[in-house]
């Protein structure tokens, strides 16, 4: 049905879908703007119909274009798989890692890639940070191989597995009159200007839950989608918030975070490495999937938030 079709097209219509834009996808792939067009325009001839629409000033996919992405992510994705099965019947470990992670885990991840690369040095890395939806979407779409997040997605057939403690808890500046609360309770932060992430994220699906269960309607100041900006603000004395504490560690170490002693908390959750159910994994992903599963725990990384937590909020717990 195609004409000749090749590597060079279906690459550059995966990266315009990736990017959203002919001129993202020119300066990613290091070619001109027309370049781009023409090689979109012959993949548009071979398959018989055009692949992008102009909306104003952007392009978009047309249902055609849609699909020859999707294909064009599996096509590549194979000839990848096929190369590193043949570097590794000559005994080499080679490839590339596309791994995706939430916001959140973008604390927890790097080390765990540092000493999972440092020891196979043929290993290059794609590593992709989004919002649950983003990542979920990069899943789905084959541009991500596996997926670090806290909850497993519902709407894709997916296979998760746990490999290390997801901590998360209320935290303030030191200074913050919540410190030397006494019997501090739940009901204490509803007027304490209350800083959450964005619908939908991990850390805000736990918080809505802890004040349900608590017979509470959680009431937040201010929505944020950035866990810097939350931090920021609470440095400042501006609130407090409910954050992972892998996403604190460095300000926890350096005295200007502490959590506050609030019962029942730290909540722990796990970190699941996913990836999709009816998809056969690249040798460098399936490696890494076991890495996270057997030393992910044990990495003093992924420990040490917890303990520090614990530690600081025996401290900080006034005396009776």
């Amino acid at each position: 049905m195609f004409k000749t079709t090749t590597f060079r097209q279906l690459r550059t219509l995966q990266t315009v879908a990736r990017v959203g834009s002919i001129s993202g996808a020119a300066g990613e792939l290091h070619l001109t703007q027309p370049a781009v067009s023409l090689q979109i325009s012959l993949l548009g001839e071979a398959a018989g119909t055009p692949l992008l629409r102009r909306v104003g000033r952007e392009v978009q996919l047309t249902a055609a274009g849609e699909v020859m992405s999707r294909y064009a992510n599996e096509i590549l994705s194979l000839w990848s798989e096929a190369g590193e099965e043949v570097a590794a019947l000559r005994g080499e470990l080679g490839g590339t890692l596309r791994i995706g992670a939430i916001t959140t885990a973008e604390y927890l991840v790097p080390p765990l890639l540092v000493r999972f690369t440092k020891e196979r040095p043929g290993v290059k890395l794609q590593f992709r940070i989004g919002n649950r939806d983003e990542i979920v979407r990069m899943l789905a779409a084959n541009e991500i191989d596996l997926a670090i997040m806290g909850r497993q997605p519902r709407e894709l057939r997916t296979s998760a597995a746990a490999f290390a403690k997801h901590p998360m808890a209320f935290i303030a500046a030191p200074s913050h009159p919540l410190m030397h609360a006494k019997h501090l309770k739940l009901s204490d932060l509803e007027s304490a200007n209350l800083l959450v992430r964005e619908r939908g994220s991990g850390t805000r699906v736990t918080v809505d839950s802890l004040f349900k269960e608590a017979g509470m309607k959680l009431h937040a100041a201010s929505e944020l989608s950035s866990n810097e900006a939350i931090k920021q603000l609470v440095e400042a004395g501006l609130g407090v918030a409910f954050l992972s504490l892998h996403a604190c560690a460095l300000e926890m170490q350096a005295g200007l975070l502490a959590t506050l002693p609030v019962p029942s908390t730290p909540i722990e959750r796990a970190w699941h490495v996913v990836h999709m159910s009816e998809r056969r994994l690249p040798n460098v992903a399936a490696l890494f999937r076991e890495f996270l599963i057997q030393s992910g725990a044990a990495s003093e990384r992924v420990a040490s938030p917890l303990e520090m937590a614990k530690a600081r909020a025996v401290r900080k717990r006034p005396k009776v």
